[in-house]
């Protein structure tokens, strides 16, 4: 169990690639065109438009285009609970973590808000359930980086509060799947595939873990990342025990991630390998979604079929998983297969849904003593909430570490291709320093930062000293626009009426998994490091 200091981290935030340089020469005060800050933008030719021009699936005339949600949402758990679906992802390092989001057609998802404010590290591949009238979520996590163990939380109400965590004892496991079986008695599935029996109120192990099933092995000349049996989801459908299973990497070759199925008339087996395995594979890396996987299946609103999984934008990895909804139906053999074909095309919708919210605004004034939805740190330290002060107007961040390689940034997913991101910084201190970065992780970076008496510039976690230029101010709006991974800076010093275009273009479509590991996605950070403090004001966000 984390100790109690960990217990109150974030509590009360529950309320809601290569160089392209320009010219040496800067462009002083030039005004550049700028359109609203928090409206949309013009609708596009494939996607429909919501807030701020972010991509909405729901196209308006009975169709959808994927992803349904946008950005880095990995590993999809989803639940239906009478006419509402509820859907939770792996975070990662990011705290809050576990935003719980909610749909009543499948298709149109808003967050209500994180179900974990207890740091327990990283966090992987959760299973969403509920059982009688409680909720319950299962946690792979390494709180301290000694090794994977499963944890519980639970609420009697799916939007809280959640329970503490309670360490299952279930080591080196990850990508829980929960069951009732035939028995009546509750089961975890793991990666493995693995099983392993809970007590009745599941919150403990009531025997030991054993092999649950050996996976249908895919011919040997396909390219894959590796076997990988993981993400076991089940389902009971009449006399059946359904489990889908994802294999062969969820990275590496855009061909590798897949998912399969078996069935079974009890939960302890034996297990049948579905005849149309695999039920979904990238083929080619000429379709729109690559390493596809990490299945659940779920009935819709009318009784129809649908498979909800995760997959990586063609050519833009630096998305993170994103999630996707593709229909499937049942076979007169007792079988199911994916029928959506080709996912760069509309979708007819399920049937019988009522459309709801769909997303959400990042921008953020920070005028309110409340952190959005939005707003996570990644990685932070036990008590990095004390960092953080509402007052004069804006988010106060106390200064950590000596620059963005040992702070732990506030960030936010972002789901577009191209946008537009502001932000005011006002120095608070001699010793204060901020700036506003695309962060992966501390090892890959790129960002502007700012002192009182100079300005940084950070490419691919490391510092440019001769970018450096002497520029005294207290109070910089600084502007990063990305443009299909082409990343370009403007500051200014007087509110945002001129602009001074920064001289250093960056490229970063390599910021991802296959180069630098741990599964996450290029996301907008703002850090505060030295000493004394940054007060953060009207953030800004615009897809273009």
């Amino acid at each position: 169990m984390v100790d109690d200091s960990r217990r109150n981290l974030f509590k009360t935030l529950l309320a809601g690639a290569a160089v392209a340089p320009l010219s040496a020469r800067t462009v002083a005060a030039q005004p550049v065109p700028q359109g609203p800050a928090c409206a949309n933008s013009p609708t596009s030719p494939s996607w429909g438009r919501g807030l701020e021009g972010q991509r909405k699936a729901d196209l308006g005339d009975g169709t959808f285009l994927n992803p349904i949600v946008s950005g880095d949402h990995p590993d999809p758990t989803i639940l239906k609970d009478g006419d509402d679906y509820y859907m939770t992802f792996s975070s990662f390092y990011s705290y809050p973590a576990l935003i719980i989001w909610h749909s009543t057609d499948l298709v149109n998802w808003a967050p209500l808000g994180p179900a974990l404010t207890e740091s327990l590290g990283c966090i992987w591949a959760v299973d969403l359930c509920k059982h009688g009238d409680r909720y319950y979520i299962y946690i792979p996590a390494d709180p301290d980086g000694s090794g994977w163990s499963i944890y519980a939380i639970w609420a009697d109400d799916i939007r809280g509060p959640w329970s503490r965590p309670v360490d299952l004892k279930i080591s080196g496991c990850i990508d829980p799947g929960h069951v009732v079986g035939e028995d009546g008695r509750r089961y975890l599935f793991v990666n493995g595939i693995r099983k392993i029996r809970l007590t009745d109120d599941g919150l403990a192990t009531d025997g030991d873990l054993e092999p649950a099933y050996q996976p249908w092995q895919y011919p040997q000349d396909w390219v894959v990342e590796n076997f990988a049996p993981e993400g076991p989801k089940l389902l009971r459908r009449g006399d059946w025990f359904y489990l889908v299973t994802a294999v062969g990497g969820t990275a590496g070759p855009a061909t590798g991630h897949m998912v399969i199925a078996a069935r079974s008339k009890s939960i302890h087996g034996p297990w049948e390998h579905c005849p149309h395995n695999p039920l979904v594979r990238t083929t080619s890396v000429e379709e729109p979604w690559w390493s596809r996987g990490h299945a659940t299946l779920v009935e819709g609103p009318a009784g129809d079929w649908w498979m909800v999984y995760h997959g990586y934008e063609n050519g833009f990895r630096t998305l993170g998983r994103q999630t996707l909804l593709e229909p499937m139906e049942w076979t007169d053999d007792g079988w199911f297969r994916a029928t959506g074909g080709d996912l760069s095309r509309p979708i007819r919708k399920p049937a019988g849904g009522k459309a709801g919210a769909a997303g959400f605004p990042l921008c953020d004034d920070f005028s309110h003593n409340r952190l959005g939805v939005q707003w996570a740190f990644h990685d932070p330290a036990p008590n990095e909430r004390e960092r953080l002060e509402y007052r004069d107007g804006g988010l106060v961040i106390s200064a950590s570490g000596r620059s963005p390689l040992d702070s732990a940034p506030l960030t936010c997913i972002v789901g577009e291709r191209s946008y537009r991101a502001e932000v005011t910084l006002d120095l608070l201190g001699d010793g204060a320093e901020g700036g506003l970065l695309l962060f992966y992780n501390h090892k890959a970076f790129v960002g502007l930062g700012f002192t009182p008496q100079q300005s940084k510039t950070f490419q691919y976690a490391d510092e440019l000293p001769w970018m450096r230029k002497e520029i005294p101010t207290k109070s910089v709006r600084i502007r990063m626009t990305n443009q299909d991974n082409v990343v370009t800076y403007h500051y200014s010093h007087d509110g945002g009426k001129n602009w001074v275009l920064h001289d250093h273009r960056m490229e970063v479509s390599g910021l991802h998994h296959n180069v630098f590991g741990d599964f996450l996605s290029l996301r907008i950070g703002i850090y505060s490091a030295g000493e004394g403090s940054i007060r953060v004001r009207d953030f800004t966000f615009v897809a273009v």
